[in-house]
């Protein structure tokens, strides 16, 4: 695949470049809809015959999708955001600023609200919707404050036992000079030592990217779960690629090998649950989406207040000791065995040593 193919996935209508017979069929429809208001004919027997198909094929595309396109569907223009989130299942949302030592970073929104019954502190990373919102929030690529900012309302929440939900949305942190001469490392490292130690339950959800250590500084918790068509990754497959083949075209075997889909990170216990998204991801249906999420954290909330906040904080910390045990042992079962063999093998072909004749 070459680097034009990769750059435009996106076609007229919002269509990726996988879902060209999913378009075809809609413009199908459309033409059919305009024929029946025109001729005054009634077509809605071949639309609904079209429709079936329509689905049929989003089925067999979404059931199928390789990483490269779990990516590309996570970037998905149209994908819900923080706010739509934020618009759609929290009640009387207060938003709170600033981190108290540099500013306010508007990649990186906090604030209470509730959710269901319950009160909750709203972390999400927000990248922004039109072209001058993206550029104030950096495209969803946080500074140091507001990492910062994240964990001082964390603390704040954690005064009043106030549960914390972060909703993941990054290709990563921003990685500017002035970042940098903030501390930007240093910050995630202390959001990632601080969430470690909250006395309230946290929930961390990724919505649709979640890149690098950007995701990391508000991905610490007690449940880390994933919406189906999110990816969760040490890079971006852009950056993989760079890397290791100097070429961006080579992002889509890049993402294979980061094991970054949500299925993939469920397999290796790297996430706790997959949110299921409809069909043909979240951007087809936003009401949908939003719902599945707010059932997950009104469910999870439910099962993680009834433990006791120790208790809590213990199975929080050996969960995250145990991230990469089943590597070890698997790999130090193997060495173990390999071992074994070659002590059998060499035991099998020793040959006996001939006493050695003494001269007189």
């Amino acid at each position: 695949m070459g680097t034009t193919d990769i750059n435009n996935t996106i076609g007229n209508g919002g269509y990726l470049a996988f879902e060209e017979k999913v378009a075809e069929l809609d413009r199908q429809m459309d033409e059919l809809r305009r024929l029946s208001s025109v001729k005054g004919i009634d077509y809605s027997a071949e639309v609904r015959q079209l429709q079936q198909e329509q689905v049929a094929e989003l089925k067999r595309i979404y059931s199928n999708l390789t990483a490269w396109q779990t990516v590309q569907v996570a970037r998905h223009p149209k994908r819900p955001l923080l706010e739509d989130y934020l618009s759609l299942m929290v009640k009387d949302f207060r938003e709170l600023h600033g981190d108290r030592c540099f500013g306010d970073d508007n990649a990186v929104m906090t604030g209470f609200g509730q959710i269901g019954r319950e009160k909750v502190l709203i972390v999400g990373q927000n990248k922004g919707r039109t072209t001058k919102q993206k550029v104030a929030c950096n495209f969803g690529c946080a500074n140091p404050e507001g990492y910062r900012k994240a964990l001082c309302k964390m603390k704040f929440a954690e005064k009043f036992g106030i549960p914390v939900i972060t909703l993941i949305d990054t290709p990563g942190a921003y990685p500017g000079v002035g970042a940098e001469e903030r501390g930007q490392a240093q910050a995630i490292a202390v959001n990632l030592a601080g969430m470690s130690r909250l006395r309230v339950p946290i929930i961390c959800i990724c919505i649709g990217e979640g890149g690098s250590g950007g995701a990391l500084g508000i991905g610490v918790g007690d449940r880390l779960s994933m919406l189906e068509f999110a990816y969760y990754s040490v890079i971006s497959p852009e950056g993989c690629a760079a890397i290791l083949w100097r070429d961006g075209s080579q992002a889509p075997d890049a993402a294979e090998a980061l094991k970054l889909t949500s299925s993939d990170l469920l397999k290796l216990g790297l996430i706790d649950a997959v949110i299921p998204e409809p069909l043909g991801g979240a951007h087809r249906n936003i009401h949908d989406t939003v719902y599945n999420v707010e059932q997950y954290i009104t469910k999870t909330l439910r099962d993680l207040k009834r433990t006791k906040i120790d208790n809590l904080l213990e199975s929080r910390y050996r969960k995250l000791r145990s991230i990469g045990n089943d590597f070890a042992n698997r790999y130090r079962g193997k060495a173990q065995i390999g071992k074994a063999r070659i002590k059998t093998a060499a035991k099998a072909t020793s040959v006996k040593s001939r006493p050695v004749p003494v001269k007189v």
